[in-house]
């Protein structure tokens, strides 16, 4: 049987302009809510992402994100 979907914890979230539009983008394209689209990217999240790549882009995010806080 089915897990029933509860959204049952809220979290206010900070994102940037592009990732807020490519949320929806994706939300969208789903057929679902923004915060339907996270749950599923979380609950899925090893399965959708590349170890390799997902490292990379993550060392490319930090070593940018000071930078673009100003």
């Amino acid at each position: 049987m089915p897990k029933r979907f509860r959204l049952t914890r809220r979290k206010s979230l900070a994102m940037t302009e592009d990732a807020y539009r490519r949320l929806k983008s994706f939300a969208q394209a789903a057929g679902l809510d923004e915060g339907e689209a996270i749950s599923f990217v979380f609950e899925n999240f090893d399965a959708i992402t590349d170890e390799e790549g997902l490292l990379h882009r993550l060392r490319q995010f930090n070593a940018t994100l000071d930078a673009r806080k100003n």
